[in-house]
């Protein structure tokens, strides 16, 4: 078992001069106090404003950390392709956290080229496209105040990306017909979204979040499924092409 976390979202107000090495450190050392472990794994900058990927003296301190024992490796999350382009510069970077599923297939080009170039490993995040991949979802489906699925569908409080992978519900319920009518009716396509993640080889792990026992076996199904053919997969890139890339295959 390997334990990753992240550090730095709760920087207020979240602005690149707000992130500084002695406040990054404090975030290492209180989450190694909250785990009680001697080291982490894996630490993360989480989704930084774009101008900390620039800043040396960020990723240095991560090195700094490193050989203090304190950390394993470093990683980071991000909301563009662009800054993780930017983030695997630096050689101390193990992975990259990203928004990757059949509703955002633009990773796969030339950052999945280059993360394999340099042995960075990928962390596909929002596999599920916030529950839309699931099938589940109808036109009439609600959530609560709360959810971030009812008050950032625009990126009224965060990036947009993150909500639905930034497309429009109803869209997105078209496209999940369409998904659907590529494979046999007895594979849930829950299952086949996680899987066709796998698919690609620069993949490291899935990270689908789970609010129930049921779901995290639900999920390990995944894993029984065959290989989907070339087929399948030009199937789904066709979906994507056709429905989803011209809203969101520029912006992310």
């Amino acid at each position: 078992m390997y334990i990753a976390t992240k550090c730095g979202r709760f920087i207020n107000p979240h602005v690149s001069e707000g992130y500084q090495p002695k406040v990054l450190r404090e975030y290492v050392e209180q989450s190694l106090k909250n785990t009680g472990l001697d080291y982490i794994d894996l630490i993360q900058l989480h989704c930084p404003p774009t101008e900390v990927y620039y800043r040396q003296e960020i990723f240095e301190e991560f090195e700094k950390l490193k050989k203090e024992g304190k950390v394993s490796n470093l990683g980071v999350s991000v909301e563009k392709v662009e800054e993780a382009l930017k983030a695997i510069e630096y050689p101390n970077v193990s992975t990259v956290q990203i928004i990757f599923n059949m509703f955002r297939h633009r990773p796969a080009d030339l950052l999945f080229e280059q993360a394999k170039k340099r042995n960075v490993g990928i962390i596909a995040r929002v596999p599920l496209a916030s529950g839309l991949l699931t099938g589940k979802f109808h036109s009439k489906s609600t959530f609560s105040n709360d959810d971030h699925r009812q008050f950032n569908r625009k990126g009224e409080a965060f990036d947009q990306g993150e909500t639905f992978s930034g497309i429009d519900y109803n869209l997105g319920l078209e496209a999940v017909e369409r998904l659907k009518s590529i494979f046999p009716k007895d594979f849930e396509l829950v299952h086949l979204a996680i899987k066709w993640i796998l698919m690609f080889e620069e993949v490291s792990c899935v990270i689908p979040g789970v609010s129930k026992n049921e779901q995290l076996y639900s999920n390990l199904e995944a894993l029984k499924l065959r290989n989907l053919s070339k087929e399948e997969m030009l199937a789904v890139e066709d979906v994507y092409n056709e429905m989803i890339r011209p809203s969101v295959h520029h912006r992310w």
